[in-house]
Order: C-alpha cells, then sequence, then structure tokens
C-alpha cells in the first residue's frame, strides 16, 4: 500500500502538456551525484517488439555463465517490482520504498514524468549494486527517452520495429519510428540489429550508417534455421544445434538468437555453448503466449479449454501471435477475448487475426484509464468481418465461450496491462 500511494504522487508531477525531452530527467541525476556515469557495461535495448523476451534471455544466459546482472524492464507487467532487478533477485518491497522516497525528496517536486523518475531511480540503485552487465529497455521509443541518458555503452540492440506509439509522433510513419528509436545509438561500441521486415532493415542501416559502433545484422552476421528437434545457430564463431526455447511461438528463436549473437559478441565476457544451451531452456516471459494451465480461471472453462494470454499490442506483435496460432491444432476453433489502450492501431491489429479467430468478445481494462471501450471495439472487430460482442468481465467471457464450446482454445490478447490484469485474476 505504502508503494501503492508513492507511485501515486509521482503520477502527478508530470504536466501532460509537456513536451517529451531529457531536460527534466538529466536535472534530476545531476541532483543524485550523477549516477549514469558510474555505471558500466550497459546495454541498451530499442525495438517494437521483442524487447522483454531479449532482456531476460541475455539475463539468463549471463547469470548461467556465473556474471551478475542489473535489469530494468518497461513496462511490468503483475508488479511494480519487476522493473527493478539487481544482481540475481528483485527488489524488496522495503527497498523499492525506501529507494523512491530518496529520489522523490531530491526531486523537491518539481516537474517530471513517471517513467523518467522510476528510471531516474532504477539508474541510482543500479550505481550501487555494482553487476557485471546492466540491461536496460527503453520505453515507448528512444531518442527521447530516459533511457537515453549515457555516456557510452557496450552495446545498442535493435528489436523488431514496427508501427506503434503513433500517439507520441508528428506524422506516424515507419521513418518518424526508425528515426526516433535508432538515430541517437551510441558509436564507438556495437549494434545488434535482429530480424526485420526487409524494408524496414533498409531503412535502419541508412538511418545507423554514420554510426561508428560496429554492427552485427540478422541474416549477415548471424543467422539460425529451425529443425525437427530445436534449431542451428550460426555466426562466424560458428554454428551450434540447440534445443528449442522455453518461449512459444517460431518468432522467439529469433529474439533468442539476437540475445546469442550480442552474448558471444562482447569480447569481455566468455560465454560457451553449454551456457546458452542451459539457459534457453529455462527463460521464461510472462505474458507472452503464456498457457493457463492452473488457477482460479480455470474454473470457469472445461478441462479441454486452452487458455492462452499474450500482451500483443501493435500489428506486428499481432502476426506473429497469428503465425503461432497456425501451429495449432486447425480442428480446434480459436476465440479471442480482448482489451485494447485508446491509442493503439485497432483495426489493423484484429484484421490480422481474421482468417484465425472465430469470435470476439470485448472488454474494458480494470484499472486503467485510457482504453478503448469494449462496445467501441466490439464494433471495429464486426467491421473486420469478424462476429463481436461487448462483455462485462472476463470471467463471463470465459464462460460464455467455454458454453459455446468445450474445446476451444481461448486466446487472451490485445495489451500487456490486460494480461496482466488477467494473470492477477488467475
Amino acid at each position: 500500500m505504502k508503494i501503492k500511494k508513492i507511485l501515486k504522487r509521482l503520477l502527478q508531477l508530470h504536466p501532460k502538456s509537456e513536451p517529451s525531452t531529457l531536460v527534466r530527467i538529466k536535472r534530476l541525476l545531476k541532483n543524485l551525484n550523477s549516477p549514469e556515469n558510474k555505471i558500466d557495461n550497459v546495454v541498451q535495448v530499442v525495438g517494437t517488439n521483442g524487447k522483454h523476451s531479449f532482456c531476460v534471455t541475455l539475463r539468463e544466459i549471463f547469470e548461467k555463465a556465473g556474471y551478475t546482472c542489473n535489469l530494468n524492464i518497461s513496462p511490468s507487467l503483475r508488479k511494480f517490482n519487476e522493473r527493478y532487478y539487481f544482481s540475481g533477485k528483485y527488489i524488496s518491497d522495503e527497498k523499492l520504498y525506501n529507494l523512491l522516497v530518496e529520489v522523490e525528496k531530491i526531486n523537491n517536486n518539481q516537474s517530471i514524468s513517471f517513467h523518467e523518475i522510476i528510471t531516474a531511480a532504477w539508474i541510482l540503485h543500479a550505481s550501487r549494486n555494482k553487476s557485471n552487465i546492466n540491461i536496460i529497455e527503453a520505453g515507448a521509443l528512444f531518442r527521447l527517452d530516459s533511457s537515453n541518458v549515457f555516456q557510452k555503452n557496450i552495446c545498442s540492440v535493435i528489436m523488431p520495429i514496427g508501427m506503434d506509439h503513433l500517439d507520441f509522433l508528428k506524422k506516424g510513419t515507419i521513418d518518424e519510428i526508425i528515426y526516433e528509436k535508432c538515430s541517437c545509438l551510441l558509436g564507438g561500441s556495437k549494434i545488434f540489429i535482429s530480424k526485420q521486415k526487409s524494408n524496414v532493415l533498409e531503412k535502419i542501416k541508412k538511418n545507423i550508417s554514420r554510426n561508428s559502433s560496429e554492427k552485427f545484422i540478422f541474416g549477415k552476421d548471424y543467422d539460425y534455421e529451425k529443425n525437427t528437434n530445436g534449431f542451428i545457430y550460426e555466426d562466424k564463431m560458428g554454428k551450434m544445434n540447440l534445443p528449442l526455447p522455453n518461449l512459444s511461438g517460431d518468432f522467439q528463436i529469433s529474439n533468442v538468437s539476437t540475445a546469442i549473437a550480442t552474448a558471444r559478441n562482447l569480447d569481455q565476457f566468455k560465454i560457451a555453448e553449454s551456457h546458452i544451451r542451459e539457459s534457453i531452456t529455462k527463460v521464461r516471459s510472462q505474458g507472452r503466449l503464456q498457457s493457463v494451465t492452473r488457477g482460479k480461471l480455470r474454473k470457469y472453462v472445461s478441462k479441454n479449454n486452452q487458455i492462452i494470454i499474450d500482451g500483443a499490442h501493435n500489428p506486428l506483435a499481432a502476426y506473429a501471435v497469428n503465425e503461432y496460432l497456425k501451429t495449432l491444432n486447425a480442428g480446434r476453433k480459436i476465440f479471442m477475448i480482448l482489451g485494447m489502450m485508446a491509442n493503439k492501431e485497432h483495426k489493423e491489429f484484429i484484421q490480422t487475426f481474421k482468417d484465425k479467430i472465430h469470435s470476439v468478445i470485448a472488454l474494458n481494462i480494470p484499472n486503467q484509464i485510457n482504453f478503448i471501450k469494449k462496445e467501441k471495439l466490439s464494433k471495429i472487430a464486426q467491421s473486420c468481418g469478424i462476429p463481436s460482442k461487448a462483455e462485462d468481465s472476463i470471467e463471463k467471457a470465459l464462460k460464455n465461450i467455454a458454453r459455446e464450446n468445450k474445446n476451444a482454445i481461448i486466446l487472451c490478447t490485445g495489451s500487456l496491462y490486460f494480461a496482466a490484469e488477467i494473470l492477477n485474476l488467475n
């Protein structure tokens, strides 16, 4: 409760009319004695999708090799502490509360965004809790994101880029998104570029062509090929025949391969094939094609109903999830339970599933303000040619589907916030 109260106070420090800027967080960091300059071995991760899967896989690889990791992700899924990982464990409630109080006091009620002040708090704690590697995930974009405050790093990672967060942009084009995410990547280190759509890759390469960092590009400097037993990873150091990662969806092999490429090509670390092999079979990414096999929600469905939760919220992620659905039993109908934030590309997202989804039940997202109302979301689904209706709760939605089809696959998706609420209910 104490943490909830202070987070609520921090949310009120930033007038929404103020533009995006790095001025506020740089002012706060200076007042905190510049902790960003005391952190070594930073890995900065940008992109539209796959950032979380990359980050947790890279952490698993390094920890399996005996190194310590600090990790900052955004957003958290079920508990705020998930954003703050230091040397093998998430921060305790007591330490988190004391840290936020300290930073709030130094900020002295000055204007600052919520994301800026909680990032500054993570940076401060990371500077005091030294680890061998610090992995930090960018927020919505990067150029003016609060993670863009370091003077040097050991590498930048560009995960798949697509259309999202258009409300932060002037034109809302893919060129503008690439500029925001890639134009300010640090030089003099290394840049890893994950698997991208061909037109996006060419635009990324053009954008960073003058960046002095060494580039490692998927399909050129590293690659993978799936086989019956797992996948073959290959780079300039050779091939590895590896088991499938403990993550659902073929797209996750690509995310894992980028983590492997990063780990193997950071020369200051010694990563063996055994470290990679063991770590990828243990990596977990909550809310990403996660099957619900136990918990309270199971009582609303039959034993044959499969519940899958995924926080996909943009067209690129929808495409990846839809490709996964194609690998499931073709004889089973797939029903979607959908909740989305108001600032997303709703129609483009839903249309992706047109040929795979039997019907949609639209819900409001609990404990959020800026969601699209369920009635409007349902009408958008109908305009895509998918039968749809609105419902009052996840429990009622699950009951309705189970009553109609006791063998159905139930996909709950549309937002990480929605996925979090469902997992918390369970």
